[in-house]
């Protein structure tokens, strides 16, 4: 997928990884709590997530991080998370408070916890698919 088509979609889209138990969760999340659909989704493994990846300079085989990708913008680690929240909307919105909190602090736990997702959370034998009503968001 070239980089023009990438940036041919409106919105932020999230990057997240399709084959972990807790991101697919989130993504599950997202998809019922962003009543606006604001958000829009790309798995890790998917061509889209693969070039948004590539994009910014993460390698797409072993990221570190779940993005948030909007125009040249892009959020990484506990900044993407706590995006996500904020553009979810009340009650949501009240987690971004931890932005306060300095990303020094922050992004260790966020790094660990990306880290041990697998061990922790648990890894799925495929990929998480969306339903009809979700697909669209789901690029």
């Amino acid at each position: 997928m070239s980089k023009s088509t990438i940036s041919d979609y409106q919105g932020p889209i999230i990057v997240f990884d399709a084959m972990c138990v807790l991101c697919t969760a989130n993504a599950q999340f997202v998809l019922r709590h962003d009543r606006l659909g604001r958000f829009r989704l790309a798995s890790m493994q998917n061509e889209t997530g693969i070039a948004l990846y590539r994009r910014c300079g993460m390698d797409p085989a072993d990221p570190d991080s779940l993005i948030i990708v909007d125009g040249a913008t892009v959020l990484r680690d506990s900044d993407a998370v706590l995006a996500i929240y904020a553009g979810l909307g009340w009650p949501w919105k009240a987690i971004s408070v931890l932005r306060i909190v300095p990303r020094m602090l922050r992004n260790p736990i966020y790094h660990w916890l990306a880290r041990n997702r697998y061990r922790i959370f648990g890894k799925r034998e495929t990929c998480w698919l969306p339903t009809p009503e979700q697909a669209s968001r789901i690029l």
